[in-house]
């Protein structure tokens, strides 16, 4: 009896030390989710100086050799990347606009000229659902013969029902993903060799998203992803976001094998009221952006992010990080997994190299 007592009684103890350990944990994530929060809401900034208030204009103002640079930028005719677009203009980057409406890039064109009449912008269609497409604006950029200093992987797209490219994919996996993963591809050699002959360190940069937290290790299949059986738009919209974050994390480790002089990051821009976050239509609705309004960026306060790592000597070297409110923070447990990094990146390659080889050449 007095066994057993006591057993039972070591064992209760156990369970409410556990108990009490627990509540300790939520009380203290709690307490630094409110202080983020806080911190958010406020603006305050974080090391770099910066923090969610600071524009896109505020954290370039102090960037060097601007002048020097040449920048490609998908998704520039509005939201964030027409922004980014801007600003980098202001600050002497010459401008290679990729879109897929070209009536609205030469409207964006002329209103960033307007304003900067010495900036310097090229116009290009793509559509970047399409590996065709892609591979052929690759082609038309690289027989120009510039200079590639910077890469900016913007545009996105959400698609509420399920579509699919002309490749027969997923449209949000092809648009957000699968192109960008190409472009930078078939760019990446014309970036080391930059950085090689002028000294300057050449920057990817892949906008992406904190909702990549959202995807769990088991909704990471590579094949719902191409071909989903139940299709749910905001799920397919965090693979996408999750696969961005991959994408960097690898192929920064393959640049850091080659002592190749460029980094590549990914950045979660903020919520902005951009024509993607409209596209959420039962995910996030009108009234809820009224009451959620002081959680809302500006546009060039969601620029800032994408600004900031282009353009700043404090990311001078960073690479494989992910940046939220021009600071560097945590990803997921999920982004940092190396193997599916490495894993989603050979699945990757495969599946263009099938798709490609069988285009018209």
């Amino acid at each position: 009896m007095g066994f057993s007592f006591s057993s039972s009684y070591k064992k209760r103890k156990r369970i409410l030390l556990l108990k009490m350990v627990f509540s300790v944990s939520i009380i203290l994530s709690l307490g630094k989710l409110m202080k983020d929060t806080l911190r958010y809401l406020a603006g305050i900034p974080g090391p770099s100086g910066y923090g969610s208030k600071s524009t896109a204009e505020q954290v370039s103002l102090f960037s060097s050799s601007s002048s020097q640079l040449t920048a490609i930028i998908t998704g520039a005719t509005s939201g964030i990347g027409a922004e980014t677009a801007r600003v980098l203009a202001k600050r002497g980057v010459k401008i290679v606009m990729t879109a897929r409406d070209l009536k609205k890039a030469a409207q964006v064109k002329e209103a960033i000229q307007k304003e900067s009449p010495e900036a310097e912008i090229i116009v290009f269609e793509i559509d970047l659902s399409s590996l065709a497409s892609v591979q052929s604006f690759c082609n038309q950029f690289l027989s120009l013969g510039l200079p590639l200093n910077i890469l900016i992987n913007n545009a996105g797209v959400f698609s509420k029902n399920l579509e699919f490219s002309e490749d027969k994919v997923e449209l949000t996996f092809a648009t957000n993903y699968l192109g960008h993963y190409l472009l930078t591809e078939r760019l990446l050699e014309k970036m080391i060799e930059t950085a090689a002959k002028t000294g300057i360190e050449g920057r990817i940069i892949n906008v992406s998203s904190v909702v990549h937290g959202w995807v769990k290790k088991d909704g990471l299949s590579f094949r719902q992803m191409l071909n989903p059986n139940r299709y749910n738009g905001t799920r397919a919209y965090a693979q996408s976001k999750l696969a961005n974050i991959l994408h960097a994390k690898e192929l920064s480790r393959q640049l850091q094998g080659r002592n190749a002089r460029v980094t590549i990051n990914a950045v979660h821009p903020g919520i902005v009221k951009t024509a993607i976050i409209r596209a959420h239509k039962g995910f996030i609705t009108d009234s809820l952006f009224f009451m959620a309004s002081k959680l809302l960026k500006t546009t060039s306060q969601g620029a800032s992010t994408t600004c900031y790592v282009a353009l700043s000597s404090q990311t001078e070297g960073k690479s494989g990080k992910f940046y939220a409110d021009c600071n560097e923070t945590n990803c997921s447990s999920l982004a940092n997994d190396e193997l599916e990094a490495q894993k989603l990146w050979t699945q990757t390659r495969n599946l263009i190299n099938r798709r490609l080889s069988k285009l018209p050449s």
